[in-house]
């Protein structure tokens, strides 16, 4: 029997020839991430093993980002704990304020990860970094302890699920709707613990930005992670942001998948995830008139460049509606230059919006945003649980920046067609 993409990335780090699905395997690792939250734990754990070095600091990353720049006490010991053991380490990748961003949109931008890699993180979305052809997938902190350790994990293959797109996005369609409208299909555990593999000619549709934000939400479907295949605008991306020489695995012709979901790009349309679910996914011909307080647009889902530049196309020369707060958070320090350098910031203030440093700040419940009981949210961030963003008693609807930033103009749900024609 065949193996996809991932049981081959899985098999080359596990030593052998060939894994199949469900099977367990120790596989050496060439990168363990850690935030400012979860490497805390990891820290006091790898103390308990007994070690005095990590074992290889340039495969280690902890990037500061959930409460950076602290907003509390509790924050700056965590981040405190951090940079210590980053200093005692001697940790080539320790990222801290003035130098962070989103860990999940820095970690690729930095060049850390290439094609082939098998990347644990202590967060969930790790896996975000299948956009490049990569295996990466979340962990607890004590596999984190032991992976900083030992550069190895221990994991059981995933079986697949193969997403095969053809046709083209629309215009002010985007990789946040595609994903919204995948997870609407198979539910928050329709590929619990399978990786989600994309590929098919309508891949040359979709930008890095998107695939980003499509690998970043596949665990919003309870895959293990989510893969495309590289092709040459992934090697693009790789080559220019000085990564690592890329190692380039296609499934085989007789690789086994649990199922096969076909997606025409072209019937795409604006969608939104409504609360408390984020495959609680409808299209405009669903949605009524529902008024919001606040919009966010930002987090390692959608706040890279391209995501800014879609948000201020549709603010330009207008301004927001009168009530509504609008959040926007540049996901690295790079990418808040680019987008001043581009005018986007002076767009965004103009408009009536307020622009962040890098953090994941509202996305969590962390800070920058917080929202009060009974108030109402756009965000372009990845979950919509009960209490996500603040109150138990808010509402999170989850979209695409350029239905965020239309709907930031009327102060309701607004599908960027209509805001634009």
């Amino acid at each position: 029997m065949g193996m996809t993409i991932t049981q081959k990335i899985l098999a080359a780090h596990s030593g052998t020839d060939s894994v199949q699905a469900g099977e367990l395997i120790l596989a050496s690792l060439d990168l363990v991430l850690g935030n400012d939250i979860t490497s805390p734990v990891a820290v006091r754990e790898f103390a308990k093993l007994g070690k005095d070095s990590v074992f290889d600091r340039n495969r280690v990353a902890m990037v500061m980002d959930h409460f950076v720049p602290n907003k509390d006490i509790k924050a700056a010991e965590q981040c405190c704990t951090c940079r210590r053991f980053c200093g005692d380490m001697d940790i080539t990748h320790f990222y801290d304020v003035g130098d962070m961003g989103i860990e999940h949109a820095l970690i690729p931008e930095k060049g850390l990860v290439t094609a082939g890699d098998a990347v644990i993180g202590a967060d969930s979305h790790t896996c975000t970094y299948g956009a490049l052809g990569a295996f990466s997938t979340g962990v607890g902190s004590t596999d984190m302890a032991c992976g900083m350790a030992t550069g190895k994990a221990w994991f059981k293959v995933p079986s697949a699920m193969r997403i095969e797109l053809s046709g083209s996005l629309r215009r002010y369609v985007s990789g946040k709707d595609v994903i919204l409208h995948i997870i609407g299909k198979t539910g928050v555990d329709g590929a619990l613990y399978r990786s989600m593999e994309f590929g098919g000619e309508g891949l040359a549709s979709l930008t890095m930005a998107d695939r980003f934000c499509m690998a970043n939400m596949t665990i919003e479907a309870g895959a293990k992670n989510g893969i495309f295949e590289v092709d040459d605008l992934t090697l693009d991306y790789i080559r220019s942001h000085g990564a690592a020489e890329p190692k380039i695995y296609s499934a085989d012709s007789d690789a086994a998948y649990d199922e096969v979901l076909h997606i025409d790009l072209s019937e795409i349309e604006p969608t939104v995830a409504f609360p408390h679910l984020p495959e609680n996914a409808r299209t405009f011909g669903e949605i009524g008139d529902i008024k919001i307080d606040q919009v966010v647009i930002g987090s390692c889902t959608n706040g890279r460049l391209e995501d800014l530049q879609a948000a201020a196309e549709i603010l330009r020369g207008k301004h927001v509606a009168k009530g509504v707060r609008v959040i926007v958070i540049p996901a690295t320090q790079r990418i808040w230059l680019e987008a001043m350098e581009l005018g986007l910031l002076k767009t965004f203030v103009e408009s009536g919006a307020v622009v962040s440093t890098p953090t994941c700040g509202p996305c969590l419940g962390g800070y920058m945003g917080i929202l009060a009981d009974g108030e109402r949210a756009v965000a372009t961030t990845n979950r919509n649980f009960v209490g996500r963003m603040g109150h138990p008693g808010s509402e999170v609807y989850l979209a695409s920046p350029a239905t965020a930033a239309a709907s930031a103009l009327t102060g309701r749900i607004t599908s960027p067609w209509e805001v634009m024609g």
